[in-house]
Parts: C-alpha cells; sequence; structure tokens
C-alpha cells in the first residue's frame, strides 16, 4: 500500500516561491502521480500530473508556474511553484495510482495535504 506524506507548504506573499514534496513509501516508478489542490468551498482540482514514462500536464491555470518531478532513488515527488499568485491559495495534495488518471481527482492513494497561503 502507498503512503504519502506532503510538505513544504506555509506562507507566501504574490510573486514568491515554494516547493512542495511528497515522500512516497510503497510507491513504484510506474506509477502515475499527480498534484492537486482544494481551497475552501472549492472542488479539488489537478494541478499537474505525470505519466510512468515521465510525460506530464498541467492545469491551465499553472502552466509556465509549476513543475512536476520526482526523484525515484529518493521516492519523494516534487511541486515547483514560482510566480504565485493569491488564487494560488488552497490546501495541495499528492496522489499516486497505477492507472493514469492525469488531472483527474480518481487516484486510488493520497497525501493528507500540506497549505499554501498566498498573500498579496
Amino acid at each position: 500500500q502507498v503512503q504519502l506524506v506532503e510538505s513544504g507548504g506555509g506562507s507566501v506573499q504574490a510573486g514568491g516561491s515554494l516547493r512542495l514534496s511528497c515522500a512516497a513509501s510503497g510507491y513504484t516508478y510506474s506509477s502515475y502521480i499527480g498534484w492537486f489542490r482544494q481551497a475552501p468551498g472549492k472542488e479539488r482540482e489537478g494541478v499537474a500530473a505525470m505519466d510512468s514514462d515521465g510525460s506530464t500536464s498541467y492545469a491551465d491555470s499553472v502552466k509556465g508556474r509549476f513543475t512536476i518531478s520526482k526523484d525515484n532513488a529518493k521516492n519523494t515527488l516534487y511541486l515547483q511553484m514560482n510566480s504565485l499568485k493569491p488564487e494560488d491559495t488552497a490546501m495541495y495534495y499528492c496522489a499516486a495510482d497505477r492507472i493514469g488518471w492525469f488531472l483527474l481527482p480518481r487516484y486510488n492513494d493520497w497525501g493528507e495535504g500540506t497549505q499554501v497561503t498566498v498573500s498579496s
């Protein structure tokens, strides 16, 4: 069973950067991974995803600003977030599955989340 633990969230001013990490156990390099976020009163939305072959997809709202990556040797997933905006404020979750759900929130395994707050 895959266990995922996010870290790296925090408070930052608009224009700043954060790098989220997701420590994974039971995760294999062949899994599909994704980062999602959920703001209060809103549905969970896909932010970035990576296929088992390393190809990536991003929500239009974060293209050019966010980058998803993984380090198989460290069993860690990352989300580099640059040029942050107040509308990026949300709880961020990492997710993994053996099926490629891309940006759909249908992954089997989820972390508990890490809060990102961007002030103007």
